[in-house]
């Protein structure tokens, strides 16, 4: 990105887009749909510099713009926020001028380390879409789930009768909604030759099934974000860092709070069911504990063995095999 002359920094919002260009020094605001990417696009290619766009991973927003960039064959850097807000500095006013000027000044103070992002192919894209609207539908229905069992609790009345079926059908109708979302992500991923491979692959592993299996698959890019193990397990918050300093300071090895929760929160109970049902992990959890490790920390050992596998059989292009079962 070295031999780019300008970047293009944009704050992306739900409705509207505020552009701003390091280098010229001027900001401009567009809509955030097909004819704001068009002026956006005439704007910025207007003084015929080699230009970059630089912004941030904002979800839904920043994807129909990145949508339209690659289309476009425009390049484009799509950071995570928490990046470029910690290698700003000190900010002491908050609007978007700023947030798009921080952008551009980052994308220009980093450009010869950054590479241009790409998207995930559409059936990649198609996975993340029904893997959120399941995670909504599976919020609502546990905030219900506890409505009524809170109703449950009080005296009996004709009012609480009515609510408590009234909840019923609304957690049966979401429950068939979740079972029609999950119908359809296997079909996705079965109609994707590249997807199915891995999926089986990673699914061989005990503890291991459909959402982890997709959640997996989305969030490395079907295993081409990441090279290693520990890269991802940094990723999601289960890798353990040191933190020494001078001859004084020696802390424990412990995980950073930064990190993917939700993914996180999956591999905590794939790795209790891992436990419950693979017999070698069962082992190893109970050896940790034996030695003295907390519940937690123990549990964190499995969680990155399990990751181990999974980036294992990947690479090794073969299903898992417990191969204690075959011991003498």
């Amino acid at each position: 990105m070295k031999n780019y002359q300008e970047v293009i920094g944009i704050d992306v919002s739900k409705s509207k887009l505020d552009a701003y260009g390091h280098n010229r020094g001027s900001h401009r605001e567009f809509s955030n749909d097909v004819l704001g990417y068009k002026a956006l696009l005439k704007w910025a290619n207007g003084k015929k510099q080699k230009v970059f766009f630089c912004f941030e991973n904002t979800g839904h927003y920043s994807l129909k713009l990145a949508l339209y960039l690659s289309s476009k064959k425009q390049v484009y850097v799509q950071e995570n926020p928490v990046v470029i807000k910690r290698s700003s500095g000190v900010i002491r006013e908050k609007n978007d001028v700023v947030d798009a000027m921080m952008i551009a000044r980052y994308g220009w103070l980093h450009r010869e380390e950054l590479s241009p992002s790409e998207l995930k192919d559409n059936e990649l894209l198609e996975v993340g879409r029904l893997l959120a609207l399941r995670d909504q539908l599976v919020r609502s229905r546990t905030g219900l789930k506890n409505t009524h069992s809170e109703l449950k609790k009080l005296l009996n009345s004709s009012s609480t009768d009515t609510c408590c079926k009234t909840l019923v059908s609304s957690i049966t109708h979401l429950t068939s909604q979740i079972n029609k979302i999950e119908k359809q992500l296997k079909t996705v991923i079965k109609d994707s030759e590249h997807l199915s491979q891995n999926y089986k692959l990673v699914t061989s592993l005990k503890g291991v099934g459909l959402i982890v299996g997709a959640q997996l698959l989305y969030h490395t890019n079907n295993f081409k974000r990441f090279q290693t193990w520990r890269q991802f397990s940094s990723y999601c918050g289960t890798a353990p860092f040191g933190h020494s300093s001078g001859s004084s300071i020696h802390k424990k090895r412990k995980c950073h709070p930064m990190g993917d929760r939700q993914m996180k929160s999956l591999l905590s109970m794939a790795a209790c069911t891992a436990i419950q049902y693979d017999s070698e992990l069962r082992q190893y959890y109970k050896k940790k504990r034996e030695e003295g490790k907390l519940k937690m920390i123990a549990l964190n050992n499995v969680r990155n063995k399990l990751l181990s596998r999974v980036f294992a059989v990947v690479k090794r292009r073969t299903p898992y095999v417990e191969l204690h079962k075959f011991a003498a």
